[in-house]
């Protein structure tokens, strides 16, 4: 499904006159910034996700796409090796170079040892055209068996730490989706990460929830947290309107979300939201869940949330 599809129509909990108005022209510098974390960094609490850059088909429709971002003040960049065969990276490094200095430029790796690890983040510096990411994660941990590997003899937490302290990559993290209690899992076996990337909005509290059981140890061991699935793939756009997404998950303890933006007009939603952002109370965020989980129409559970574990335990 495509946050397409629903941007700009009617959306729950929109006056009725506000459907027909002109939108107000999205401005540079609505998004703001704020610390990430720990780290000492700060950047836009928005990043663009580089997976669904594969959405504008073209590398030059993508590069297009990334330069309307940063013409809007965006500087927090998302990718993986993995994410369109590795295009997504090609496309970063076709339009950020000469803004390298400026912008937080993060890459993952799938790979579990440490000499794949390393191959991979070569091949992503030479697609990205850069000396050294930002940040680098281990990507899409899911199983006992992944976190065995990883920190293994020959795993690939040891090119982690080698890129990290050979100024390849200035900070380390992971990314979960699939269990929460694997993301926990990490945490425990390894308190030297600076961040983590997971689910984190109005849907999830209601099926293997990263916000219940991932979320507090996050916040317990001082990492900087980063929201992912926002719009739940656009699904949640059923329900809650694109503003009502970005302050859910920007309300929790979260220091940015990464969104899947593959449109001009994404972004310029996006700016919007954030021109007159402010968190939701805790009681506001109740009756967002609310909205979002119950009744006929409700949002949750493996049907809706496919990227995780398909039933309980």
């Amino acid at each position: 499904m495509h946050r397409r599809a629903f941007s700009g129509r009617v959306f729950s909990g929109l006056a009725l006159s506000a459907l027909f108005a002109r939108p107000a022209k999205a401005k540079a510098g609505s998004i703001p910034v704020r610390p990430f974390g720990k780290t000492g960094a700060k950047f836009t609490v928005l990043g663009q996700g580089g997976a669904k850059l594969a959405y504008l088909r073209t590398k030059e429709a993508a590069a297009q796409h990334v330069r309307f971002a940063l013409s809007l003040g965006v500087d927090y960049f998302d990718c993986a090796r993995s994410y369109w065969d590795g295009h997504s990276e090609e496309v970063y490094g076709a339009v950020l170079p000469p803004v390298r200095k400026k912008i937080f430029l993060t890459t993952k790796s799938l790979k579990r040892t440490r000499a794949e690890a390393d191959r991979e983040l070569t091949e992503s510096l030479r697609a990205m055209k850069t000396d050294h990411v930002d940040l680098w994660q281990i990507h899409n941990v899911q199983t006992r068996q992944d976190i065995d590997t990883i920190f293994g003899p020959g795993g690939a937490i040891e090119a982690f730490e080698a890129a990290r302290k050979s100024g390849k990559c200035r900070f380390i993290g992971f990314s979960a989706h699939f269990d929460p209690e694997i993301a926990v899992a990490m945490m425990q076996a390894y308190p030297k990460f600076d961040t983590i990337l997971m689910p984190l909005h109005a849907a999830d509290p209601a099926y293997l929830s990263f916000e219940k059981q991932a979320l507090p140890l996050a916040v317990q061991q001082g990492l900087t947290i980063q929201a992912m699935k926002v719009f739940g793939s656009a699904a949640l756009l059923r329900q809650l309107h694109v503003s009502e997404c970005i302050r859910y998950s920007l309300s929790l303890p979260a220091q940015a979300a990464v969104v899947g933006c593959s449109a001009t007009g994404h972004w310029e939603d996006n700016a919007r939201v954030m021109d007159s952002f402010r968190p939701w109370t805790p009681d506001e965020a109740a009756q967002v869940r609310e909205r979002a989980t119950a009744g006929p129409a409700a949002l949750k559970g493996p049907s809706m949330e496919y990227w995780k574990r398909q039933t309980e335990k």
